[in-house]
């Protein structure tokens, strides 16, 4: 079996755990999380910032919805948080001892993509951590019919290795991780999917037979409820100077 450190997926297959977390991932990576000041990119409504917070590192966390970002600072009082884009960080260079993004980088526009990796990079004093839902998996085939994210993970992925390619960062570590959800039936699934998004509420209610369908072909049953995973890609970048 392939060590889950090994170079990208497009190289050779790679390892999968059948049940993993990002959190135990942030830790294991950037080693422990006491007193580091760490910037959360498309942080949403806090739920990163305050797992990371109660594991004492300091918080910044930066999101384009504003109403996430006042529902953050509701949420996680430790932590800043403000209003912005990821290709355009407000923050002197090397500020942070490290950039997350979880689940955030498929949201930036494709064209700004480059520009978003660069400034996590200009941003970090060391590396930056990129998690991602990949465009397969039960949680995906399930919400395909709300909102179908083929292209724009794929987008993702494909900005991450031209940028590496570009000689740009090197890739320090590489994995994919199944993330195990479970909820106890199509209406939780649903209010997941539409709070990260309430623009897929409309969606969420015309299609919620169709959505109940496919977690019953996808799914399994499992405590009362219905198990979805949804495979996820994290990569450590580390940056590459470009001055001679």
């Amino acid at each position: 079996m392939q060590h889950p450190d090994a170079g990208p997926a497009d190289e050779a297959p790679r390892a999968r755990r059948p049940a993993g977390s990002a959190l135990a991932l942030i830790e294991d990576w950037l080693g422990p999380l006491a007193g580091r000041l760490i910037l959360d990119v498309g942080c949403g409504r806090g739920a990163l910032a305050k797992a990371l917070t109660a594991r004492g590192a300091q918080v910044v966390g930066i999101d384009p919805a504003v109403e996430a970002i006042e529902a953050a600072r509701v949420a996680v009082p430790e932590a800043r948080f403000e209003a912005g884009g990821a290709e355009a960080l407000p923050y002197p260079a090397a500020s942070f001892d490290a950039v997350l993004l979880l689940n955030s980088f498929h949201h930036v526009s494709h064209h700004l993509m480059a520009a978003a990796l660069a400034e996590a990079l200009r941003v970090g004093r060391g590396l930056v951590l990129i998690i991602e839902p990949l465009a397969e998996g039960p949680f995906f085939e399930a919400m395909r019919p709300v909102e179908d994210e083929t292209a724009i993970r794929h987008a993702a992925q494909a900005a991450i290795a031209d940028f590496v390619a570009e000689g740009r960062a090197i890739i320090v570590r590489d994995y994919v991780f199944d993330d195990v959800r479970h909820f106890s039936g199509v209406d939780a699934f649903l209010d997941k999917i539409v709070a990260v998004d309430p623009a897929r509420a409309a969606a969420a209610r015309r299609l919620r037979g169709e959505v109940a369908a496919l977690m019953a072909r996808w799914g399994t049953p499992e405590q009362g409820g219905v198990r979805l995973d949804q495979p996820h890609r994290a990569v450590l970048l580390e940056g590459v100077s470009l001055s001679p």
